[in-house]
């Protein structure tokens, strides 16, 4: 298989830290609500932007309280760096609300039905929140421990799944059934290198950026 030797590599130097940072990514779940809501914020900011910009800037928003009680004008002010601010800002405003009852975030209660089906919980969030598609809503839930078996296929992943021979293509339109497809053949080339499809996704970033992020 094409360049499995060096996948193989590249997770037995980072394999630990993979472990590590999915612990981590447990323990936001168990923490509070904010916390999870944080990570939504984040991955509502990601496409088409530098995640660790959006990461940088949902610190400030967190800091400061505007991310749980600021308004649309208010947060799109903390998102200039990031592309399509004015929109990204609107979004995060309707998501609060959707996860808001009584004056409480309650985003951990609505997810909690689907806590032993992380696909069921993709579904329910690409319906229910704003701005969030496929890939975004399965970087959100890996984020909070729920995704271990879900593929985030952002452009990386995809050029590397490409350059692997694992897609023809790379898709114009990454509508559901093309990515639950993608998703298929991720899951089947994880499988065939032995390397789990939660861990794959920081390989393969790691191998472009040097770097094991979110």
């Amino acid at each position: 298989m094409k360049g499995k030797t060096e996948l193989l590599e590249i997770h037995g130097k980072i394999k630990s830290e993979i472990e590590r940072r999915l612990r981590e990514f447990e323990k936001t779940w168990r923490t509070d609500d904010e916390k999870v809501f944080s990570e939504l914020a984040f991955c509502l900011l990601t496409p088409q932007s530098k995640a660790k910009v959006c990461w940088e800037t949902v610190e400030k928003l967190e800091k400061s309280r505007t991310l749980f009680s600021g308004g649309e004008k208010e947060i799109a002010e903390f998102l200039r760096p990031i592309r399509f601010w004015r929109k990204k800002a609107r979004y995060i405003i309707e998501a609060r609300k959707r996860f808001t009852k009584g004056g409480k975030l309650v985003i951990r209660e609505e997810l909690t039905k689907f806590l032993n089906n992380p696909m069921e919980a993709r579904e329910f969030l690409v319906k229910e929140v704003k701005g969030l598609g496929y890939k975004e809503a399965s970087h959100f839930l890996r984020n909070i421990g729920w995704g271990r078996d879900l593929a985030i296929l952002d452009r990386h992943i995809l050029r590397s799944l490409l350059e692997f021979g694992v897609i023809d293509e790379i898709p114009k339109n990454l509508n559901k059934k093309t990515y639950l497809s993608i998703e298929q053949k991720m899951r089947k080339f994880s499988d065939e290198l032995g390397i789990p499809i939660s861990h794959l996704d920081f390989v393969l970033w790691y191998r472009k950026t040097g770097e094991v992020f979110k």
